[in-house]
């Protein structure tokens, strides 16, 4: 049975193949204002990923002898698995770890593409359906702009790990709008940026330093419209519903964890290198031998991708003394909580509609007279 948790007129559904109820003439006129700013700015952050003025993709980069992200941030690059590899063998694992993650980004983007999509099909408010469709308009060319930088880099993506597709296919296929909500807009849109601020910070590639923060312009406001659901939906939350939507957050992230940790998830990279996967996992983990190893390693830096994840929870008030430990495990908890001011990957998203502006102050709308 479906169990829809809605208290925001804003957020009810219908049911994906109840069209009719779209067409109720008095629909049309209960339009939610909760979304016009974010709608609105839509033109402000336009950017096209196949017009070279945004993103030149023919710009070259020697993948066989730099190193697209710091060394020190591929977690295979260490112990026997760095010994048994000569300095080429390893800058080439070190940027296929990156194709690896690069892909994950492309399969989460079409991910986000679909939900939103289906997210138009059951709102029937007119202003979050007409938000809806507007970031699967941005997702889109999300999906261009990723397909194109590893089209030019590697010529293919990797397939999608076993548990990022699970968990896609579970978010875009559920009925009930709360985990769309916190599983996409949410968690996903979290980790996206997150993982989009640490590329941006520490890539050697200008390429994939331009597209990243583009796409973050977009996803700004993507995770915005999760943070106003959570505004006028986790205050009014029965005891009964927070612990669902709580426990619901919670397995989506363990579910990323696993993703982005597990070397199981990347066994396709190491063959190419002589190594059996099992091997790479038993390596690592003679290094990383417990959650405190990784915790040493720099999640106090702002773009670590978990620390990114974890504070938006925080911040929407969805983990409480019940799941804290879960999240304790991986990252310092009170620490975080301490923090104060913009994410930076808010920071560099408000940079990138500088640019934009700049860039876009000329451009004309077709059938748009000049000013």
């Amino acid at each position: 049975m479906v169990q829809h948790i809605t208290h925001d007129a804003s957020y009810d559904t219908v049911d994906r193949d109840a069209f009719p109820v779209m067409m109720d003439v008095g629909r049309y006129n209960r339009r939610t204002d909760a979304f016009d700013q974010i709608i609105s700015a839509t033109h402000d952050h336009f950017w096209d990923p196949l017009d070279a003025k945004y993103v030149d993709y023919t710009q070259d980069f020697d993948l066989e002898n730099e190193y697209l992200m710091p060394p020190e941030q591929v977690p295979e690059l260490t112990g026997a698995v760095y010994d048994r590899l000569d300095e080429g063998q390893r800058i080439r694992l070190a940027n296929e770890s990156t194709r690896w993650g690069l892909s994950s980004i492309l399969h989460g983007e079409q991910g986000a593409l679909s939900l939103s999509a289906s997210l138009c099909h059951i709102l029937v408010d007119p202003g979050a359906q007409e938000y809806a469709t507007n970031q699967a308009r941005e997702e889109a060319r999300h999906v261009t702009g990723f397909a194109k930088y590893i089209g030019s880099r590697w010529g293919t993506a990797y397939p999608v790990g076993d548990s990022l597709g699970s968990l896609m296919n579970e978010l875009v296929m559920a009925p009930e709008v709360y985990k769309k909500l916190v599983g996409m807009q949410m968690l996903i849109e979290g980790l996206a940026m997150g993982a989009f601020a640490n590329l941006h910070r520490h890539t050697n590639d200008p390429v994939l330093k331009r597209l990243v923060q583009l796409v973050m312009t977009d996803e700004a406001f993507h995770h915005r419209f999760g943070k106003i659901w959570a505004d006028r939906t986790i205050p009014k939350l029965s005891e009964k519903e927070h612990e669902i939507v709580e426990t619901w957050a919670a397995k989506c992230f363990e579910t990323l964890l696993f993703n982005l940790t597990n070397i199981r998830q990347k066994r396709e990279i190491y063959p190419q290198f002589g190594l059996e996967w099992e091997w790479v996992r038993d390596s690592v983990r003679e290094v990383y031998t417990d959650r405190d190893a990784m915790k040493r390693n720099d999640l106090r830096d702002p773009t670590n991708i978990m620390r990114v994840l974890v504070k938006t929870l925080l911040n929407a008030g969805i983990i409480t003394e019940r799941t804290r430990p879960l999240y304790a495990n991986w990252i310092d908890i009170d620490d975080l909580e301490k923090e104060e001011g913009l994410h930076i990957g808010e920071a560099i998203a408000a940079d990138g509609m500088e640019f934009l502006k700049e860039l876009n102050k000329d451009r004309r709308v077709i059938g748009q007279k000049p000013i």
